[in-house]
């Protein structure tokens, strides 16, 4: 037993150091020390993110510890996509290239001290890695194999310094290439140096639990005009299956951009990160639908379940259901106590009209622009005025009120403000565990800035749909808006994970939550991504320019400042919404200031 006072666990434990630390200190003692306090606190807001935390930073070591093994190597592996970045703008004899070791062992903890073999393990692993590289233990290996996109080389079996046994060694190749140089009996080179983006789906972790991503259904009926009922069938299929919490269901907006496409499920599986697929068709005829289903193991390329139906179109209700537990069969799962979805879509009426104008005007809404969230609404004031007692109708309608505010297409936004509210009371006074109505409720909380309230709201969201990765995008950039940004990664974090191509909102969302933490660098790489993908979005260009002042970087501050401008000449500080969300009026001032430095008026 360990003396009185200390007690023994299990921990995931991460050991770095600089390589070449002497020589760097040799040369420029001020320099080194300069860049090793800023690479430092880079490495400790990743800890962080990841759920870990620094035991202790002396001189040019780290030693951290994790709840979570695969917690533990993807923090590893992200610090190092970012510091091979960092280290690329600098001078090659004033890179400061860190080594990682990550162990899993027994650890003796006295206070917030951890000590014995499994600490020494780790850093004779860093010992061990290259200059850029990481270095794991069998014991890591064992638990993150096939749960993480990543490839390894086996190093075998190494006797280091005062560890009595031998230790099984694995270098981490997170590129495929490089496995295949090993194989072919070629150097390897380390390829851990790269950039790691804020999203990425091949550098996912698979979920413990089955995790499916539902293609769009291909309209089989020759009709352009039939898209919205396939598509809708198809949004129908992963709500129905997202209000499972033990399943893991990749966002819609993701596997919707592979509409249209030739694919292979093997690879959307690896890009999305997720372990089945399911890919349909349909065809709509004037009072009849067929539709073929297929669940595919993208681990194993087996058809786990296929289907062809044959219906009458009035029982397209009961057969999304029937579709829907199918999958979930399939995978081992069903409903628990308190989840149901397929009723709430039927129209009390029963009415194959009204449902279709559901369809239509989700279809219009998903387009988000002015003319098209016109049309959504009209078809929605067309269903409930067949039949107003159909509960589903009442949060769109209210989106739509939002969606002309967020537009800024609204001819009264108090009206808009008004309208959007009575159709969300009305649509929870008629079922309360609607997850749509939860969520909009939280967006016109924030307008209000009531963000305890919008807080309660999307965390209502959540606990309704597990897999809903709009409620954990706005959640996360509440926690932003409330002073709490560290929070607020971790949701947008989820956001994305489940949304792994996410939309433009989710990364500013992101790139706010940096910016509040003051790492500029990595704000401006998220801006930069959402203007690769919409150059002109406006929002990025202003929050990049504020970032870039706030960096020190003038010039690139005036840059897109003057972007700006070219495209709105009359855009002024007025326009910049984000400081009116803010409920930190210093921080909001701080925000409209570096605007202001960087030419903004």
């Amino acid at each position: 037993m360990p003396p009185e006072g200390l007690k023994r666990r299990l921990t995931a434990i991460l050991s770095a150091d600089v390589a070449g630390y002497s020589r760097l200190m040799g040369e420029d003692d001020d320099a080194t020390v300069r860049a090793l306090t800023g690479y430092r606190e880079t490495m400790t807001a990743f800890i962080k993110e990841h759920e870990g935390r620094v035991v202790d930073s002396p001189g040019d070591n780290l030693l951290a510890e994790f709840s979570s093994i695969v917690h533990a190597v993807s923090c590893a592996v992200e610090m190092q996509g970012h510091l091979a970045e960092r280290n690329a703008e600098l001078p090659e004899n004033r890179r400061l290239e860190y080594r990682i070791g990550v162990n899993l062992g027994d650890v003796i903890e006295e206070g917030e001290r951890i000590y014995g073999d499994g600490v020494n393990i780790a850093a004779r692993l860093e010992s061990l890695a290259e200059p850029g590289g990481i270095c794991i233990s069998g014991s890591v290996y064992n638990q993150v194999k096939g749960r993480l996109k990543l490839e390894y080389e086996d190093l075998g079996e190494k006797s280091v310094k005062n560890i009595k046994e031998p230790v099984s060694v694995y270098r981490v190749l997170p590129e495929p290439e490089v496995v295949a140089d090993v194989t072919a009996g070629k150097k390897a080179t380390s390829r851990i140096g790269r950039k790691v983006p804020p999203y990425g789906a091949k550098d996912f972790e698979l979920p413990e639990g089955p995790s499916i991503a539902v293609l769009p259904f291909v309209n089989m009926s020759g009709d352009p005009e039939q898209e919205y009922f396939s598509d809708g069938l198809t949004e129908n299929i992963i709500a129905g299956l997202s209000v499972n919490r033990n399943l893991f269901v990749i966002a819609r907006n993701s596997t919707f951009s592979y509409k249209g496409k030739s694919v292979k499920v093997q690879a959307v599986a690896r890009e999305l990160g997720a372990q089945y697929v399911v890919e349909g068709s349909v065809q709509k005829t004037e009072d009849r639908v067929r539709i073929t289903v297929q669940l595919i193991d993208a681990n194993t390329g087996h058809h786990v379940w296929s289907n062809r139906y044959d219906r009458d179109l009035k029982n397209v209700f009961a057969l999304q259901d029937e579709i829907t537990m199918k999958i979930m069969a399939a995978v081992g799962m069903k409903l628990v106590e308190g989840e149901q979805f397929g009723e709430k879509l039927i129209p009390p009426s029963g009415s194959l009209e009204v449902y279709m104008k559901l369809l239509k005007a989700t279809e219009y809404a998903l387009r988000m622009n002015k003319e098209d969230n016109a049309l959504a609404r009209q078809e929605l004031e067309e269903a409930l005025a067949l039949d107003p007692e159909y509960a589903a109708p009442y949060s769109s309608l209210a989106y739509t009120h939002l969606m002309d505010l967020i537009l800024q297409s609204s001819e009264s936004p108090e009206v808009s403000f008004a309208q959007a509210s009575k159709n969300i009371k009305k649509a929870l006074s008629m079922d309360d565990a609607d997850f749509v109505a939860h969520l909009v409720l939280s967006q016109l909380y924030v307008l209000r800035k009531e963000h305890d309230k919008a807080i309660t709201a999307s965390e209502r969201a959540i606990a309704l749909n597990a897999n809903g990765a709009e409620a954990y995008a706005f959640l996360g950039n509440l926690f932003n808006l409330t002073g709490k940004p560290e929070e607020g990664i971790k949701f947008i974090k989820k956001a994305i994970r489940l949304n792994p191509i996410p939309p433009a909102h989710y990364l500013l969302f992101l790139g706010y939550a940096y910016h509040l933490l003051g790492r500029y660098e990595d704000a401006i790489d998220v801006y930069k991504q959402v203007l690769q993908r919409s150059p002109n979005n406006m929002i990025a260009l202003v929050d990049l320019t504020a970032n870039y002042s706030a960096w020190g970087r003038e010039e690139e501050a005036r840059q897109q400042a003057e972007k700006v401008l070219e495209l709105d000449p009359t855009y002024s500080l007025d326009k910049t919404t984000l400081p009116l969300l803010i409920k930190d009026k210093a921080e909001a001032e701080r925000y409209i200031a570096h605007l202001r430095k960087a030419g903004l008026k």
